[in-house]
């Protein structure tokens, strides 16, 4: 889900000045960290799945006022 390419380079810009030990494998770090993130995103969109349609009650009103309220190029 996450651009690996994309993680490498932020991990990068994050850890500058912090030694990497040697016998950790850059892209293994990457594909961890992204494995680590991605768990924590998944379960965060559960939970605002269940507060966004009120769990399992959608307020419809609700929901078609933040539709009609999007800005443009959030559409």
């Amino acid at each position: 889900m996450l651009d690996r390419d994309v993680v490498g380079e932020f991990l990068d810009c994050e850890l500058e000045g912090i030694e990497i030990p040697e016998d950790i494998d850059k892209d293994k770090l990457v594909e961890a960290f992204c494995d680590y993130v991605e768990d924590d995103y998944y379960e965060w969109l559960k939970d605002n799945f269940k507060s966004f349609f009120n769990h399992g009650d959608p307020d419809w009103k609700w929901i078609r006022e933040r539709t009609e309220t999007l800005t443009p190029g959030h559409e």
